[in-house]
C-alpha cells in the first residue's frame, strides 16, 4: 500500500518531524526576509581587507567598535575606488549596507553601496582631498608668496574674542615695536561660523587703507576645533588678499591649510608678533654698529689720504714745482739753438745756389749782349732784323740798346752774300 507523502508545510511553525521544510526551502525563505530589510548606514572598524586586482567584487570583514563580533563585507569595484585609502585595515568607517544572504551556503554578510572615513579619520581624509586639490590649482605655490613689510603701518589682528592669541600678539608686537597699531577683528575661531566669519574678516582689512599685513590667529586646539581654518573658503580669502597674510593658528605641530596659502606661516600667536615688525632696540643696535663702522671707514679713509697727501708733498717736484719747467725750458733752448743754426745753414746754401744762378742767367741773357755795346734792330712790326736783305734803303728800323732805343733810317744795305 503506497503511502501519500503529505503537502508541505506552509508556515515555518507548521512543520513537524514527520513533515519538515526542506532545507533549500528554509534558505529561499531566509533571503526574502533578509531582502525586506532596509539599507542601514552603519559604523564599523575594518580588521580584514585583502584587496584582489581585476576582481569584480571586492571583500573585507567589518568589526563592531564595541561588542565582540564581525561580519563579512563585499562591495563593487566601483565602491572601493571612491572609497581610496578609507578603505584599508584599521581604518574606521562608515557604510551603507544592505544584508545580503547567499542561498548556496547559507552565509549571511552585507552588501556596500557607499564607504566613507568616519569620525577624524573622515576629517583627515576629505581635507587631504582638498588640499590636494587645491595645490592643483597653485594656490600653494611659492610664486604666490608676498614678503612681509618691513615696519607695517597698521596691522589687521583676526582673532577670538578676548582671545589669549590675541593678548600674545599684541605684546610681543608692541614689546618689540612700541608704535605698532592694530585693526582688530574678533571672530568665531571655532564652529560653524568660524569659516565664514574668518573670511569676511580677511576680506574686509584687506579692503583697509594702512593695513599692511594680516593675522589670523588662535591658540592651540584639536584637530577638529582648527577645522575652520582650513575650510576652502578661508583658503580662497587668503589667496585672493593683496595683502599680505600671516597664518599663526594652533602650535607648531597644528597645519592648517591656511598654513599652505598664507604668506607666512608663524609657529605660534606669540612668534607671529615676533615676526611682524622688527625689534626697535636690535634696530637702534643695528644702527650704532652701522654707524661706528662708517666712522671707522671714513677715519681710515681720512688717514689714507693724508699720508698720499704727505708722500705727495715730499717729492722734489713739488719742494721746487719749477724745476721741472726750468728742465724744459733748457730742453727747447737747446733744441730752437739747433734749428735756427740748421736754418741758417740751408739759407746759406740756397743764397749761393741763387747767386750762382743769376751769374749764369747774367751771363746768358740778351741784357748782358747789349752792356757790351750791341744793339737788336727790330722793324715796325716787332720783327728783329738778322739779314741785311730783309730790309731796303729808307725803312725806319728801331735800335734797343742795353739802357733805351732809338729810331734810324736806313739810308743803304749790304747784303752777304757768302755760302755758309
Amino acid at each position: 500500500m503506497e503511502v501519500r507523502k503529505p503537502e508541505p508545510a506552509r508556515l515555518a511553525r507548521e512543520t513537524t518531524r514527520e513533515n519538515p521544510w526542506p532545507l533549500s526551502r528554509l534558505s529561499e525563505n531566509m533571503r526574502k526576509y533578509v531582502d525586506r530589510v532596509d539599507p542601514t548606514w552603519v559604523e564599523a572598524q575594518i580588521i580584514e581587507y585583502n584587496q584582489r586586482p581585476g576582481n569584480r567584487m571586492s571583500f573585507f570583514v567589518a568589526k563592531d567598535l564595541e561588542a565582540d563580533m564581525s561580519m563579512q563585507v563585499k562591495a563593487f569595484g566601483g565602491v572601493v575606488a571612491a572609497a581610496g585609502s578609507a578603505l584599508s585595515a584599521g581604518a574606521r568607517v562608515v557604510m551603507r549596507v544592505k544584508p545580503d544572504f547567499y542561498l548556496k551556503t547559507g552565509s549571511l554578510s552585507l552588501m556596500a553601496s557607499e564607504i566613507h572615513p568616519a569620525g577624524l579619520g573622515g576629517f583627515l581624509e576629505q581635507l587631504e582631498q582638498l588640499k590636494q586639490k587645491l595645490a592643483a590649482e597653485g594656490i600653494f605655490a611659492r610664486e604666490h608668496k608676498q614678503s612681509l613689510p618691513f615696519l607695517p603701518r597698521r596691522v589687521g589682528l583676526i582673532c577670538g574674542h578676548a582671545a589669549r592669541a590675541q593678548a600674545d600678539v599684541i605684546e610681543n608686537a608692541t614689546r618689540r615695536w612700541p608704535l605698532v597699531q592694530f585693526e582688530i577683528r574678533e571672530v568665531a575661531v571655532q564652529g560653524e561660523r568660524c569659516a565664514a566669519e574668518v573670511s569676511a574678516a580677511i576680506a574686509e582689512l584687506d579692503a583697509l587703507e594702512g593695513v599692511d599685513v594680516i593675522v589670523v590667529t588662535r591658540g592651540g586646539g584639536a584637530l577638529e576645533d582648527l577645522l575652520g581654518f582650513s575650510d576652502e573658503s578661508v583658503v580662497r580669502a587668503a589667496f585672493l588678499a593683496r595683502t599680505p597674510i600671516v597664518s599663526a593658528v594652533g602650535h607648531e605641530e597644528d597645519t592648517p591649510l591656511l598654513d599652505f596659502v598664507a604668506d607666512f606661516r608663524a609657529s605660534t600667536p606669540t612668534d607671529a608678533g615676533k615676526r611682524i615688525v622688527p625689534d626697535l632696540a636690535a634696530e637702534i643696535e643695528g644702527l650704532n654698529g652701522a654707524r661706528s663702522r662708517m666712522t671707522a671707514l671714513i677715519s681710515n679713509r681720512i688717514e689714507l689720504g693724508l699720508r698720499e697727501l704727505d708722500a705727495i708733498r715730499s717729492r722734489p717736484v713739488m719742494q721746487n714745482p719749477l724745476a721741472a719747467l726750468d728742465e724744459r725750458r733748457r730742453d727747447i733752448n737747446h733744441s730752437l739753438e739747433i734749428l735756427r743754426s740748421r736754418v741758417a745753414a740751408v739759407l746759406a746754401n740756397q743764397a749761393r745756389d741763387l747767386a750762382a744762378a743769376r751769374a749764369t742767367l747774367r751771363a746768358i741773357s740778351p741784357q748782358a749782349t747789349l752792356e757790351r755795346g750791341y744793339a737788336v734792330l727790330r722793324k715796325p712790326d716787332q720783327t728783329v732784323v738778322t739779314d741785311a736783305g730783309a730790309v731796303q734803303k729808307g725803312d725806319l728800323l728801331e735800335a734797343v740798346l742795353a739802357r733805351g732805343s732809338l729810331v734810324a733810317t736806313v739810308f743803304g744795305t749790304n747784303p752777304n752774300t757768302d755760302e755758309r
